[in-house]
């Protein structure tokens, strides 16, 4: 095949015209960056959005875009979606569950029974409810229908002062890779994305990290920046066309590399350490290596 035909190939696949997808929490943030990105190449797009400015924002970008104003957190919610997406469209081709939050971030120890509970269920509760409500419609768009959990770079290793929502994300990976042999004799195919820090009104970068200590950013990510919400969404309509047909299971870290590097850092002169240092500001910054 030449360069030609494989390009005319890459782009049928990424053609989701006559598809309908679902994403949850699509109003802001790497969310409405997914939804954008479905949009763009075609797709019925259905947006999930408990916020009513975040909700009129997306209207107004995404005019093709059905957009309800809901809390997929409340029990039937689900439901209450796929009645209205198979009065609309008859089927369901991708799920994203995108909604998650800290909602609560400090010490395990100080955390009330109902705080804990709050964070189980945005980040794990609700996505199961949601993805059972879907199967159904899924399974009208099967084979080739797609569900894709979006997660955490948390999902994968520890994170202090959060301990319950690294619980829930974790599992989320768990029951991503089981329902992926569940479902998988039916063609539908079940993965996640597990992003790290993303720049969103969510996880504001200037907010978290001052303008000043910016700076040091291109030593902290091996790829030498923070993420941003299209790079998800670069990950969502790969994992939802069939160029990922025969991927499921799984998980895609969209971390610039951070978890491979696993705390290495490099220092201002180049090299590469595990031991940070303590600035007299209390920045933190690559010390010497190990």
């Amino acid at each position: 095949m030449t360069a030609v035909d494989n390009a005319k190939l890459a782009a049928q696949a990424l053609d989701f015209a006559g598809k309908t997808v679902l994403v949850t929490g699509g109003g802001v943030g790497i969310g409405r960056a997914i939804a954008e990105a479905f949009a763009g190449a075609g797709a019925q797009v259905v947006i999930a959005e408990i916020d009513p400015a975040n909700a009129d924002a997306a209207e107004a970008a995404m005019p093709s875009a059905r957009v309800i104003r809901c809390d997929v957190r409340q029990r039937g919610v689900g439901a209450m979606l796929a009645e209205r997406i198979a009065a609309e469209t008859g089927r369901l081709d991708v799920l994203v569950n995108n909604v998650g939050h800290f909602v609560h971030a400090r010490p395990f120890a100080m955390l009330e029974d109902e705080e804990a509970e709050e964070i189980l269920d945005v980040n794990l509760g609700q996505m199961l409810r949601m993805t059972r409500a879907m199967i159904p419609l899924l399974r009208k768009g099967a084979p080739g229908s797609s569900i894709i959990n979006v997660t955490s770079i948390e999902a994968h290793r520890g994170i202090p002062y959060c301990s319950v929502y690294a619980a829930a994300k974790w599992a989320v990976t768990g029951f991503t890779k089981s329902l992926a042999l569940e479902l998988g004799p039916e063609g539908i195919r079940v993965n996640t994305i597990a992003p790290e820090t993303t720049d969103t009104p969510q996880v504001a970068l200037d907010i978290m990290i001052p303008p000043e200590n910016r700076a040091h950013e291109e030593r902290w990510i091996p790829l030498g920046r923070f993420g941003r919400p299209s790079d998800c969404a670069g990950a969502a309509l790969y994992l939802a066309s069939p160029l990922a047909a025969w991927v499921t299971g799984s998980a895609i870290n969209i971390d610039g590399g951070a978890l491979a590097a696993a705390g290495w850092y490099r220092t201002p002169q180049g090299e590469w350490t595990n031991v940070p240092l303590i600035s007299g500001n209390g920045l933190v910054v690559p010390g010497t290596v190990a």
